[in-house]
């Protein structure tokens, strides 16, 4: 009364549950599983991997580095450092 076709009543055409794919439907959802398992731990990974984190890094410059250092030694006074600070940075 109610055929569907050569699936049964369902219409599935023997590709749905007990058709012909059935042998392989347990080991296609493993697959799937697995795939997903493995998106999962590459995201996780790689969002808490110290290698993909990219820091700002200020870039300073050498002019700078090197009033520092002139600084450090002593060989100018602490206005003069300001004063070519200034300058430098603009």
């Amino acid at each position: 009364m109610w055929n569907y076709g050569p699936g049964g009543m369902m219409g599935y055409g023997g590709w749905g549950p007990g058709g012909g794919l059935m042998p392989f439907g347990g080991l296609f959802g493993l697959i799937v599983m697995a795939l997903g398992f493995a998106v999962v731990v590459w995201v996780i990974h790689t969002s808490w991997h110290p290698r993909y984190h990219r820091p700002y890094v200020e870039r300073r410059s050498p002019g700078l580095e090197t009033l520092e250092q002139r600084y450090a030694r002593g060989d100018i006074t602490r206005d003069e450092y300001l004063e070519k600070k200034a300058d430098l940075l603009g």
